[in-house]
């Protein structure tokens, strides 16, 4: 498929070679999230392959440094230059790779140009199975009451809102009920965390009352790092609900333990 092809999209006779940015949370951390994005990605049609990648340089960028930013995003512009899209099961990378790589090649045409179609081809896993594919409907079921946490970079960076509620309309079994302030930040927000430990805290304490008050057993989003620091704080308050990527339940992968959950050992 060539560059004008792929900016139209797949047409019927087309199988669009996706290319899967992991993720180093996914990658390190919760690898069953990857493993789900390839089978939604497979099952609507596309070739998926994963280049050998690296970070996509989100933390160095919000730090100031740019110079770091700028050797890990031409990594990832060359890792992908031959897929006809980049997808993301996270809408803060997601919003690194489709926002943010265009400014750090500002001012070197070559590169600039680069960057620009690379961030045109890229986009958060949902959307691109809704907005791009054209997917209506999944084959998942998931028998619980789950709430979904809008991630800050996915919603207000990539418009990623009502995409993963109505493929969650579909999953058999599963009653989707919504937060109070479903829009209202997890106090993750990466490196901020880190800094501003007691803050970030308050905010997730806040979102943790939400949680439980919605009377879910099951607290979704897109993006990692939101779920690990909400699931990290309702587990340290004592809390049965769990935690998991949306794209476990869109995939049907969902029965494995959720995310900081041990491993149960199996029967001797």
């Amino acid at each position: 498929m060539n560059a004008t092809a792929a900016s139209e999209g797949p047409t019927r006779t087309s199988q669009p070679r996706v290319g899967l940015f992991v993720t180093c949370l996914v990658d390190i951390i919760r690898p069953s999230v990857g493993f789900a994005a390839v089978k939604l990605l497979e099952d609507a049609g596309c070739k998926v392959i994963v280049p050998s990648q690296t970070c996509c340089g989100q933390p160095a960028y919000n730090a100031g440094d740019r110079a770091t930013a700028k050797t890990l995003a031409l990594q990832a512009i060359e890792a992908f230059e031959d897929c006809d899209y980049v997808v993301a099961p996270s809408g803060s990378c997601g919003g690194m790779l489709a926002k943010h790589y265009p400014d750090l090649f500002a001012g070197e045409p070559d590169l600039a140009e680069r960057a620009e179609r690379f961030a045109e081809k890229s986009h958060e896993l949902v959307s691109f199975l809704v907005d791009v594919l054209g997917v209506q409907k999944v084959a998942a079921r998931y028998d619980g009451t789950v709430a979904y946490h809008d991630s800050c970079a996915g919603l207000r960076e990539l418009g990623v809102r009502a995409q993963p509620r109505r493929l969650l309309a579909g999953v058999e079994g599963l009653t989707l009920v919504e937060l109070d302030q479903a829009d209202t930040c997890c106090g993750f927000g990466g490196l901020f965390a880190a800094k501003y430990g007691e803050l970030s805290n308050a905010i997730v304490a806040r979102k943790a009352d939400e949680i439980r008050g919605a009377k879910a057993d099951t607290v979704l989003a897109g993006d990692l790092g939101c779920l690990l620091n909400m699931a990290g704080k309702l587990q340290r308050e004592g809390s049965a609900v769990k935690a998991r990527h949306v794209a476990e339940i869109l995939a049907g992968m969902a029965d494995g333990p959720a995310i900081g959950e041990s491993q149960k050992e199996p029967r001797q």
